[in-house]
């Protein structure tokens, strides 16, 4: 991909208005819209992920959302591949991709590259260990802490792709993921991008969290949650241990209250919030934009930087 294609790419924490923001530039730039979250990807996981409605996504291209059933592997080169593409496509149509999402690994991979795959001796044995993990029962994660402390301390305890990917790299290599990392260095710039950041003050976030949490609850997260399981997707996978679905189990098998769920939710949003505004403060040149309750002043503001870019 040249690094001369112009791309505008959409970051912030959940809760803080990308959506509505993107279909606000929509208005001003000839856009279509990238996904980049990674759980927007999967279909019937439509409440839970807060996914733009059919009215939102009739008024403007949407692409990289819908694309996979729940029990079906993503991950951020893939990501990186499914973008390209479709960014591909956008600029031949001499539209500007925008790329909108809050998963900060598919952005870095989608703008400066993945590290090479880990190849070598040993895969059938690995292969054959990490599938010993899953017939146990056992948390990925676990496992890593005990092989790989440094990288799991690096990781969330319910992220479990970023601990099942870690834990393959050291079953592989014996080394840990962040060597590689290292060697990498993600120094390659695939696009002329410009990246704009949605950010807050953490009690306005805060309050938002707590209105998205109780309109998702009141849509039916629950109902949606119960009719996943009942399509025989298992609880235990990736998808359906995600943020909020894996809380909402709970309820299902009567070891919490819908309430105390909720506030869980919250509570974890809050997290996942403060995570994610950490690692885009720390890995990318983000020109960080105000969000206004009205979110006035937002698409000028976007329009000047990428009329400067």
């Amino acid at each position: 991909m040249p690094p001369t294609s112009r791309i505008l790419v959409l970051v912030g924490p959940t809760a803080a208005g990308k959506t509505r923001v993107s279909l606000e530039i929509a208005q001003s730039l000839d856009v279509e819209i990238v996904n980049a979250d990674s759980m927007q990807v999967y279909r019937g996981m439509d409440i839970g992920t807060d996914k733009p409605g059919p009215r939102e996504r009739a008024s403007v291209a949407h692409h990289l959302i819908d694309i996979l059933d729940p029990d079906q592997a993503y991950s951020a080169a893939r990501f990186q591949a499914d973008a390209d593409q479709a960014i591909r496509q956008i600029l031949s149509r001499n539209r500007v991709p925008l790329v909108v999402g809050g998963t900060g690994l598919y952005i870095k991979a989608l703008l400066h590259g993945l590290f090479p795959e880990v190849r070598g001796r040993g895969t059938a044995r690995w292969e054959e260990r990490l599938g010993d993990l899953r017939r146990l029962g056992e948390n990925p994660y676990a496992r890593l802490s005990v092989l790989d402390p440094g990288s799991a301390a690096r990781i969330h305890p319910n992220d479990y792709v970023r601990a099942q990917r870690a834990l393959e790299v050291f079953l592989k290599t014996g080394r840990s993921i962040d060597c590689f990392r290292a060697a990498h260095g993600f120094r390659e710039n695939r696009y002329q991008a410009l990246l704009v950041g949605l950010k807050t003050d953490r009690h306005r976030l805060n309050r938002r969290i707590h209105e998205r949490v109780d309109r998702m609850i009141r849509r039916g997260w629950l109902e949606e949650t119960r009719g996943l399981l009942e399509k025989g997707y298992a609880a235990d996978l990736p998808a359906m241990r995600s943020l909020g679905y894996r809380h909402l189990v709970r309820v299902l098998r009567a070891e919490v209250s819908l309430e105390e769920s909720r506030e869980d939710i919250e509570r974890d949003t809050r997290r996942y919030a403060k995570r994610q505004m950490t690692w885009f403060l720390n890995q990318e040149k983000v020109e960080w934009v105000e969000v206004a309750e009205t979110g006035a002043g937002i698409c000028d503001a976007i329009q000047r930087l990428w009329g400067g870019l």
